[in-house]
């Protein structure tokens, strides 16, 4: 029977490094099969490759049963036979080169995923307060208009509208970029209101008077 996922998944399979290759097993068979054969990520056949080939060389002469390296080889390759149960969905034996002894590595869990962080909600829009604010700035930007306005207004009325125009233009950019600003709206909105305010009654007197 050839060897693929779906048959590995049905039988079982088992890690083991023979003669510094890596291989895997099925479950009561002895026929061995390179990870290549599954295409499993080229990344991971080179790492278990080099696992076996690193065992080989760690695990036989002069190195002793003492030798620090030996833990690392069996850490490593428990890691190894996770990654090859995670990608194949299915527990894996893993028989230490070191120890020979032979373990079920089950399929790593998914990590939980972190929620993202609430989204923060935004203030309520303090329109009290703000339109208060605005009603000031409307009264004050209204006062002084017309107070500039009624000195102009003795020597020409169309004077008069001509400096509020140019008032009004020089003080239209900050308006509009102080639009979007949390505090600095309500004073746009008033000092808009009030220019507006101010340009109406200069043409009302304009016209009526």
């Amino acid at each position: 029977m050839a060897f693929t996922r779906k048959t590995l998944r049905s039988v079982g399979v088992e890690l083991r490094a023979h003669e510094g290759r890596a291989v895997l097993v099925r479950s009561g068979e002895g026929r061995a099969l390179d990870p290549a054969e599954l295409a499993l990520p080229a990344a991971l056949v080179a790492a278990l490759h080099e696992w076996a080939g690193v065992a080989l060389q760690v695990s036989s002469p002069p190195h002793g049963d003492d030798d620090p390296a030996l833990e690392l080889i069996t850490h490593r390759g428990r890691l190894l036979a996770g990654r090859v149960a995670a990608l194949l969905g299915v527990p894996v034996g893993y028989r230490d080169p070191v120890g020979g002894r032979t373990e079920l590595v089950e399929v790593p869990r998914a990590r939980l995923a972190v929620p993202p962080p609430p989204v923060p909600i935004g203030e309520p829009t303090p329109w009290a307060t703000g339109l208060t604010v605005s009603l000031f700035v409307a009264v004050l930007v209204l006062c002084v208009i017309i107070a500039l306005s009624s000195g102009l207004a003795e020597a020409s009325p169309w004077f008069a509208l001509g400096a509020n125009v140019l008032i009004g233009a020089g003080l239209a950019p900050s308006l509009w970029l102080s639009r979007a600003v949390p505090v600095w709206r309500w004073v746009a909105l008033g000092a808009t209101a009030g220019l507006l305010a101010a340009w109406l009654a200069l043409i009302l007197a304009l016209f009526l008077g």
